[in-house]
């Protein structure tokens, strides 16, 4: 009987928990770092991590650690879930600890500040892995209705296609579905945008502006989604997929998404200030928007719901003012 697949997951947040629970679920033998020694303690005695996913009884198979060097000693898998705008300094410090040949997996879905790099991107600049050694997971997966074991679907990304499929393997379970995709800047990119468009969804449901401004948003967001995508050599028609279309909509329509619980607050009329501080977890749309729309500008590309969300988020313009701007821009044709 082979070994089992041993797998680190680098962050023990909600998605990074979810995640580990799903790869134990597929019979891979998981540890998860923890940055607080409270959090590896309550997962290894009573099997829950209560500060992200109270009530859920973790798999045996899975084990916490705070010491990164015994989470990364032999891992055919290295997840990585902390927020991206953190990801360079974590890495800088991991990447001498990591097993030879691992398979570097990204669950963040952020563009960085000032390099407006792409995760997979910053992992492979850190550690110089090359490219093929990188993996994305990607699509509409909330972390709490995964931890419930509800039925889902992702898209495991990686240049190398036989790289993708031992992931999609390792992560295959009755309830968590993955399929492979080759274009990783797609995936990454629609990952990426619709945190962005998720505040602005959010900003629109905390006006009360109706069913007919989301599915205007939704899908005037995914045209820009793509056309980013299409100028960074992405396939078109992985934003029709589950990376594009499918995260976009379960992120703009549920109450368990971070980035459109965000938006909703600035919408009923609370400052950045007041939203950061009654929200618990990171909602990676507040930062990335701004490096979006960076490497939107780098390339050419005409993003306004992007420029609308970073004018109200980071330039205190008001939501009533930013959509009078927005739906007096000049007319054009849907395909432009």
């Amino acid at each position: 009987m082979s070994e089992p697949i041993k797998a680190a997951v680098f962050g023990a947040g909600s998605w990074g928990t979810a995640f580990g629970m799903v790869l134990a679920d597929a019979g891979c033998r998981v540890t998860l770092w923890a940055r607080r020694a409270e959090v590896a303690e309550a997962v290894n005695s009573t099997r829950v991590n209560a500060d992200y996913l109270p009530g859920v009884q973790l798999p045996e198979n899975v084990r916490a650690t705070t010491d990164p060097a015994e989470a990364a000693a032999g891992a055919d898998f290295t997840v990585l879930s902390v927020p991206s705008q953190t990801l360079r300094e974590n890495l800088a410090a991991w990447a001498p600890l990591l097993a030879p040949g691992t398979v570097l997996v990204s669950l963040m879905k952020g563009i960085e500040l000032g390099s407006a790099m792409r995760m997979s991107e910053v992992v492979e600049d850190v550690t110089k892995a090359p490219a093929d050694r990188v993996a994305v997971v990607t699509g509409p997966n909330l972390a709490r209705e995964i931890a419930a074991r509800m039925p889902a679907a992702a898209v495991v990304a990686c240049t190398d296609e036989a790289v993708a499929r031992r992931l999609q393997k390792a992560c295959h379970t009755p309830y968590f579905r993955p399929y492979t995709n080759t274009d990783v800047v797609g995936c990454e990119l629609g990952g990426a945008v619709k945190n962005v468009i998720g505040l602005a969804v959010g900003i629109a449901d905390g006006m009360g502006l109706g069913d007919n401004a989301k599915g205007s948003l939704i899908t005037r967001g995914l045209a820009e989604t793509t056309r980013l995508g299409v100028a960074l050599g992405a396939d078109p028609l992985t934003f029709s997929g589950l990376a594009g279309l499918g995260d976009l909509v379960a992120t703009c329509s549920s109450p368990l998404s971070r980035n459109h619980t965000f938006g909703t607050n600035l919408g009923k009329g609370m400052t950045l200030e007041e939203t950061i501080a009654v929200t618990k977890q990171t909602a990676e749309g507040v930062k990335s928007c701004q490096s979006v729309l960076d490497l939107a500008r780098r390339h050419g590309v005409d993003m306004p719901l992007t420029e609308t969300v970073v004018s109200i988020v980071h330039e205190g313009k008001s939501p009533v003012v930013a959509l009078k701007e927005l739906m007096s821009r000049s007319a054009k044709p849907e395909r432009r």
